[in-house]
């Protein structure tokens, strides 16, 4: 359809030229209808009413539709300032000479109209609509406020007014749209702190539940702690009534003994005095004796030389070790001579049983170094239990002292009471097992058989500095399935 060039009430009136029958002549300050009439009017006589306020969309999209027909102007057209504009790239021009564009438009009508007619031209419906003072309910209010601000038809304040009502009411509808998705959002969070802190109450729940039942025990063993106390402490009222009455004894006896020892000093006197005589009587014995003595050498080395010159034996290239070699190497599926004749492996059941057959033996067991070898799979408490329990029918069959040590900074609690000659140990806080071992095997007085179980090399090398027997776990183990 033929577009008719906008009014603009900036513009001076002159006399109208028809171009094409359409669009009035840029370069005129006309204005042509579709029939040709003008229609002029100016806001430069007094009493014009300012520049109306953009809202900030309408301005940028105004810059935009100017910025993008710069180019298509004769330069002669095209203001001096916007010139170099018109050259840059089209994402560089709105955004660059935004400031210079728009000062064009506000200050050159002339520049404005021929805008005016390229924009229109490409705005196709929408643009003649405008021109005719009305909007489209489905056009972009902003679009519509541009067109208007642009072409200028009668009305074009109270488009550009409800645009700006349009775009704040859209500002407005995104806020609440915004303020309804953060208080969602709030909302949601809330519920989930408040999901989080009913699951935190049931866990503090449950603690304070197994607080009060380590309570009850802890209170429990403090009474027996307490009643062991009062036995102790009867205990030793009885032993220091003891203590008095053999002080008592051992003062007579060491009298007694006084006496006993001015005594035997003066029978020692008469002994030495008699020993001296015997020296006296010895050495004129061992005098006779040491010329017999070597009567008796000297007719025996004779003998042997004779023997030797007698029996003219040749020397020997062989030493008995060397038949001893022949003879295995000539029979190698010849067994050893027996277990009890060369040593056994540290890992053989065997050794230990032996080791445990010394007297008064004493049998130290590294317990995770164990269990963990053994019968990892397991718990720590089934570890414990299972290996508590086969050391207890070793105790029952050797009647040898058994210890086992585990790590544990703490009482372990609800273990099952150790059988009758095992003794369970625990490593107290900054304290190994390794550590409390080998303190025990010093603790030992010298010459007990220690026997101590364990495959850690460092617990192995420091018992054996301390005289213990080191065996590894694995013979315990088999020891253990043995039986």
């Amino acid at each position: 359809m033929p577009l008719t060039e906008p009014y603009d009430d900036h513009l001076p009136q002159e006399d109208p030229v028809a171009l094409d029958g359409a669009v009035g002549n840029p370069d005129d300050n006309v204005v042509t209808g579709a029939s040709g009439a003008s229609d002029p009017t100016t806001d430069d006589a007094p009493g014009t009413e300012p520049e109306p306020t953009l809202p900030e969309p309408v301005r940028q999209r105004i810059v935009t539709l100017t910025a993008a027909v710069l180019p298509t102007l004769p330069t002669d057209e095209v203001p001096v300032p916007l010139r170099r504009v018109a050259k840059f790239a089209p994402n560089r021009r709105a955004r660059l000479g935004a400031p210079v564009i728009a000062a064009q438009l506000t200050a050159d009508p002339l520049f404005r109209q021929r805008v005016t007619a390229r924009v229109l031209a490409d705005s196709g419906d929408l643009g003649a609509a405008v021109v005719e003072g009305t909007a489209p309910a489905a056009a972009d209010p902003v679009e519509v406020a541009a067109l208007a601000y642009l072409a200028r038809p009668r009305g074009w304040r109270e488009l550009i007014e409800a645009s700006g009502a349009a775009v704040r009411a859209e500002a407005d509808s995104a806020v609440v749209a915004e303020l309804v998705r953060e208080a969602e959002q709030r909302a949601t969070r809330a519920e989930h702190d408040r999901a989080v802190a009913r699951v935190e109450a049931e866990k503090l729940r449950d603690e304070l539940a197994r607080v009060r039942e380590e309570l009850g025990q802890l209170r429990e063993e403090s009474r027996q702690v307490a009643r062991t106390l009062r036995e102790t402490q009867a205990r030793e009222r009885k032993a220091t009534e003891l203590l008095a009455t053999e002080r008592g004894r051992a003062a007579r006896a060491s009298a007694d003994v006084d006496a006993e020892l001015r005594r035997a000093r003066a029978r020692l006197a008469e002994a030495e005095a008699a020993a001296g005589v015997a020296r006296a009587s010895a050495k004129e014995a061992r005098s006779v004796d040491d010329a017999r003595l070597w009567l008796l050498l000297e007719t025996i080395g004779q003998a042997a030389v004779g023997l030797r010159r007698e029996l003219a034996l040749d020397p020997v290239d062989k030493l008995p070790a060397d038949f001893v070699a022949d003879a295995f190497a000539e029979q190698p599926g010849t067994a050893p001579a027996g277990p009890a004749a060369r040593a056994r492996d540290t890992d053989d059941p065997a050794r230990l049983d032996q080791l445990l057959a010394l007297p008064r033996a004493h049998l130290v067991v590294d317990g995770y170094n164990v269990t963990k070898r053994g019968f990892g799979e397991m718990s720590l408490e089934q570890q414990r239990k299972r290996l508590i329990t086969g050391l207890g029918g070793i105790a029952a069959q050797t009647g040898d002292e058994v210890t086992v040590v585990f790590d544990g900074a703490e009482r372990m609690h609800g273990l099952p009471p150790a059988p009758r000659g095992v003794r369970v140990l625990f490593s107290r806080k900054g304290e190994t097992a390794d550590e409390l071992i080998r303190r025990l095997v010093r603790a030992e007085p010298a010459g007990r058989p220690v026997v101590v179980v364990s495959s850690d090399r460092e617990v192995a090398d420091g018992v054996r500095r301390h005289g213990a027997y080191p065996l590894g776990a694995d013979s315990l183990l088999r020891r253990l399935a043995r039986s």
